[in-house]
């Protein structure tokens, strides 16, 4: 083994700036040691914010579906010279937190969001799907998600995001942790109804899917989860334990295709022929990379292009944090992808 391959291995945490360690105390305080969440504890910690106009980025809260409290927070740029008549892409973005915790209110969120809105230039739709509960368990998120890209298709955003245009045909599916796990699914369930009902007339098109890194697992230890458990405060082997049991239906195990998306035989990953271009970001002290690695040579093995942007330092949930070098590289790769993949629709 290389030299600095071994210095990485031994290496036990990550070298974090101290306000980014802090924040990453705070969740891990958040949370008992079987996994479970301290609601109150949480509670102190997931601040959440109104949508306005900050840094020069517009955000409005819109009504996806008032019966079941589906809503999305949409970002929009502000305008710029010879952009007025030139309709925007739109990223619909999925939040983290294990399916039951934050939402497209809480600070982290709207920062992200407000970030990769003024960077890409893109409208961003983040949606706050319902977390998981008795009765909110799998498949609701992805029902949400999928709602919300039919809401879309039907209604437009141009007058809600406040924006003269936007393009429907580059839209892109992005999220972290959870989120990312919502991306592969909610994009194989609208590619799998395009494909079965190619006649329809729907004006979204998914031009691309960015999967921060995604939530995925299986009853499998991989040697990355059992090497990186302690490495780092975001996440822990007992609170994916945790999310799962509270996300799937009861008395399934982290095998089921929500989470055990890809592994060969009845594990192979599920992925229709409109399924989009694909971006993975990998975080080095991620204990949930080994995953993400099978994921990325799944999706390749059906024959999907798939770009990969590793991290060796980052923890899980980088992106959250603007301290962290890493967070804004990421957002310069990702405006990179979208850049390239709507040029193919434009063209």
């Amino acid at each position: 083994m290389p030299a600095d391959a071994d210095m990485t291995r031994r290496r036990r945490s990550p070298s974090l700036p101290c306000a980014v360690r802090v924040q990453a105390a705070g969740f891990a305080l958040g949370h008992r040691r079987d996994g479970s969440v301290r609601r109150l504890v949480f509670s102190l910690l997931d601040i959440h914010v109104r949508a306005k106009r900050r840094a020069g980025v517009r955000s409005v809260d819109v009504t996806i579906d008032a019966s079941r409290g589906l809503w999305a927070r949409v970002f929009s740029p502000p305008p710029t010279k010879g952009e007025a008549a030139q309709a925007l892409p739109v990223v619909v973005f999925f939040h983290g937190g294990g399916f039951v915790l934050f939402s497209a209110a809480s600070c982290y969120y709207d920062r992200l969001c407000r970030r990769i809105c003024r960077e890409l230039r893109a409208v961003v739709v983040s949606v706050n799907y319902r977390l998981a509960g008795p009765a909110r368990r799998f498949p609701a998120a992805y029902d949400d998600g999928l709602a919300a890209l039919r809401y879309l298709d039907a209604n437009g955003l141009a007058e809600a995001a406040g924006v003269a245009a936007v393009d429907l045909s580059s839209c892109f599916l992005a999220g972290d942790s959870a989120g990312g796990n919502m991306v592969h699914h909610v994009a194989q369930r609208w590619a799998a109804a395009s494909a079965a009902s190619p006649s329809s007339s729907t004006t979204l098109r998914l031009a691309g899917a960015v999967l921060i890194q995604p939530f995925f697992g299986g009853e499998e230890r991989t040697e990355e989860e059992l090497e990186l458990d302690k490495a780092a405060l975001t996440l822990s082997l007992a609170r994916t334990d945790y999310y799962w049991r509270e996300f799937l239906p009861e008395g399934a195990t982290r095998d089921h295709p929500a989470a055990h998306v890809c592994g060969g035989g009845e594990h192979d990953v599920e992925v229709a022929e409109a399924f989009p271009a694909a971006m993975v970001a990998i975080g080095g002290f991620d204990l949930l990379k080994g995953w993400q690695a099978r994921y990325v040579e799944a999706l390749r093995g059906k024959g999907k292009a798939v770009r990969v942007v590793e991290y060796p330092g980052a923890i899980h949930g980088f992106c959250l944090f603007p301290e962290l070098a890493d967070s804004g590289e990421f957002v310069e790769e990702m405006k990179l992808f979208v850049q390239e993949h709507r040029t193919k629709r434009v063209q």
